[in-house]
């Protein structure tokens, strides 16, 4: 089931299905991918109980190995409306017999949409329901055109990395091996003005994974050197992503509290780098912005 919401300025859709924005239009130009099973069938959609994935496709805890896909389950699962009003919606969900099997964790995950004016405030709040500790990552997938409104071509489109309201003269990242974890070394790259220009040769080694809080703004600027949309966010990891070799129309820019293993990972889920942990009854809330423009 679709929800709409409406501004003066914006239009936001969103489904119970994942708790995924569908659609987000401005003065009627669409910002968001609308999901092209030929480039990627996804749109913006929602990574819990893990970012990523755990090394092997297994992680274990409390003595027992448990078999998980990458990002986790509630992406393909459909959430409640908790609350709807004229501004924003709020979705939940909680476990069940079949997330028991694969994650031992009772919890409530609720996943809410505020828009005002040109933007939209996205908010995650995990609450422990379990009478034992929680572990847990949690992080956002949203793909934005680029091009926007066929304005351009891609290698005409640049990427933004602020902090602290300046732009970073480089971005370290930590590559993604062909198991889909990260390495142990780091690569550095150089930016101009902050700027990176999206090109196959940039995710030719899968997303770009920048951790340690390097960056709280992400932007994408069109061809007239506008920034159309802009992402703000308090997550200590953000990661960037198209996939390689389709020279696909969208870029994702995705605020992560947690991520895949490392290659090199041999623990078990408390001792998982980036995961979050909730004792009995906590409660876990963030929050980041896409404002469009």
């Amino acid at each position: 089931m679709e929800t709409i919401l409406k501004t003066g300025e914006l239009e936001l859709i969103t489904s119970t299905s994942g708790a995924e924005i569908m659609s987000c239009t401005k003065d009627g130009i669409e910002y968001i991918w609308h999901g092209d099973p030929s480039y990627w069938g996804r749109r913006t959609p929602i990574l819990f109980p893990f970012v990523g994935q755990v090394r092997n496709k297994e992680y274990r805890y409390d003595g027992k190995v448990y078999s998980m896909g990458q990002h986790g389950f509630a992406r393909d699962m459909d959430f409640t409306v908790k609350e709807l009003k004229e501004d924003s919606i709020t979705y939940v969900l909680t476990q069940t017999e079949e997330t028991l099997k694969v994650f031992p964790f009772r919890f409530t995950l609720e996943v809410s949409y505020r828009i005002a004016r040109n933007e939209v405030l996205v908010g995650w709040t995990v609450r422990n329901t379990d009478d034992q500790d929680l572990y847990f990552s949690i992080g956002g997938h949203p793909a934005f055109m680029c091009p926007i409104d066929g304005m351009g071509s891609w290698d005409q489109y640049r990427i933004r990395f602020m902090k602290n309201q300046s732009p970073l003269s480089s971005l370290t990242i930590r590559p993604i091996t062909t198991g889909g974890n990260v390495g142990s070394e780091t690569t550095v790259i150089p930016l101009s003005d902050g700027c990176l220009i999206p090109s196959d040769d940039l995710f030719a080694g899968d997303a770009l994974i920048a951790e340690n809080m390097q960056t709280d703004r992400v932007s994408l600027i069109d061809p007239n050197n506008k920034e159309y949309l802009i992402v703000s966010f308090d997550t200590p990891l953000v990661g960037i992503w198209s996939p390689v070799g389709k020279h696909a129309p969208f870029i994702c820019i995705e605020p992560w509290c947690g991520r895949t293993d490392s290659d090199d990972f041999e623990g078990s889920l408390e001792d998982r780098e980036y995961g979050n942990r909730l004792h009995p009854e906590e409660v876990f809330h963030r929050e980041y912005s896409i404002v469009f423009r």
